[in-house]
């Protein structure tokens, strides 16, 4: 049940038109497990939002909703367009998602060839795939590994080259699925500090609740294919009964 005194379907997002509009979602996987109830999220253009909650919840299958994956029953729109077989295209271009495993998303031979699948499959000219693949290689770090193999390169590198695939293709929203897990702390940190840098929206899964506490501004808490609470991190961090009850434990140093 969503916490009214904690809401935050208020100030950034209820007033505007949100970038990100999730409707009563509800999805079954074919051996009928019900893994979305009734999911209901508005994100607004510019927000920082943490998904949380327990293994099983359904954050991973709303993730894959997002760019059409997986299609449920309910109405998602991204930027005011509609997610639909007619939209697959431009729906992809303007959600980046970035999975936990890195190695799904990284196949071809070089770092330049993965940054640059997603923008020669738009149909951009040569010169303009190339600067989108400099520039995305910049932003995460990585210009001097375009002619590394990468599957040779570290947990940490590969996850930095695979947003960067997503980068090029200049998106309005990041969608990551457990972006710290597998990495060492100095990886972990580095990953922080580069999202806390890129300007972008992003709704991010995770376990890593002192990332969020770091990071985030608004929490969304998930359990059982529901969103149960959405509001300030601060406040939700500070309601024990509430992380306790969704399997979810205070960071570290709270």
């Amino acid at each position: 049940m969503l916490l009214p005194d904690l809401a935050v379907d208020a100030s950034l997002s209820a007033h505007a038109a949100p970038l990100l509009l999730i409707d009563d979602l509800h999805f079954a996987y074919p051996d009928g497990r019900v893994a979305l109830r009734g999911v209901r999220l508005r994100i607004a253009r510019g927000e920082k939002v943490a998904l949380v909650g327990p293994n099983g919840a359904g954050k991973s299958t709303l993730l894959l909703h997002l760019n059409g994956i997986l299609r449920g029953k309910g109405r998602i729109e991204v930027a005011g367009m509609s997610v639909n077989d007619h939209t697959l295209p431009q729906v992809r271009a303007r959600v980046g998602l970035v999975f936990q495993h890195p190695d799904d998303q990284l196949f071809s031979p070089t770092v330049f060839e993965d940054v640059a699948f997603g923008p020669l499959h738009m149909g951009l000219a040569a010169d303009e795939v190339r600067a989108r693949v400099e520039r995305a290689l910049a932003m995460v770090g990585m210009s001097a590994y375009q002619e590394r193999h990468p599957y040779h390169l570290s947990t940490g590198e590969k996850k930095r080259i695979a947003i960067a695939t997503v980068l090029a293709m200049e998106p309005d929203i990041l969608a990551f699925d457990e972006p710290s897990a597998g990495l060492d702390p100095r990886a972990r940190r580095g990953l922080i500090e580069l999202l806390r840098g890129l300007p972008l929206t992003m709704l991010v899964s995770t376990h890593d609740m002192a990332m969020v506490q770091e990071l985030f501004d608004r929490m969304v808490i998930m359990d059982e294919g529901r969103v149960v609470a959405d509001g300030c991190v601060t406040a939700l961090l500070a309601d024990r009964a509430l992380l306790e009850a969704h399997g979810l434990e205070m960071p570290w140093n709270k």
